[in-house]
């Protein structure tokens, strides 16, 4: 089943729900799924949410225990990301860190950029800090991603 613009929001919001009752949770919403939150017509494959800090991960990880996990909190050495997947109502959901060093503010999900540079959408009842899309394109663009970054490139154009 696609992940259309609704069934995002509906998946964000059970989420969120769960993870306001475990605790704080830092994070930013980045990824397809941010393109789609901000009006890009896009589809994405899964809902991909970077977390502050390892601590941030694992308290997403109690908040959703019960749903199906696909990887349990796993540090991945290689990719230097602390990684978590759940199945939510047939949505893949990820939480994770990345913890490259970097200077840069221009990075998706690295340095400071995804925690400066961001927009709060509103779905339902929350604030959903969802990534700018002049990082999502930069993202795009280095990962040879020529259809999504063409669709962003439009959207933003307009």
């Amino acid at each position: 089943m696609a992940l259309t613009a609704d069934r995002l929001r509906d998946t964000l919001t059970h989420v969120l729900d769960r993870v306001e009752r475990e605790g704080s949770f830092r994070y930013r919403l980045i990824g397809t799924a941010a393109a789609l939150l901000h009006g890009v017509p896009i589809e994405p494959g899964d809902v991909d949410l970077l977390a502050a800090s390892r601590a941030d991960v694992d308290l997403f990880a109690r908040a959703l225990r019960d749903c199906h996990c696909l990887t349990a909190p796993v540090w991945m050495p290689d990719a230097r990301q602390y990684y978590v997947a759940f199945e939510v109502d047939g949505v893949k959901v990820e939480a994770s860190t990345v913890e490259w060093p970097t200077d840069s503010e221009f990075m998706e999900s690295l340095g400071s950029g995804p925690w400066t540079h961001f927009t709060d959408i509103v779905v339902g009842d929350k604030l959903v800090p969802t990534v700018a899309l002049e990082l999502r394109l930069a993202t795009e663009v280095r990962r040879g991603r020529a259809e999504h970054a063409e669709a962003i490139r439009r959207w933003m154009e307009r």
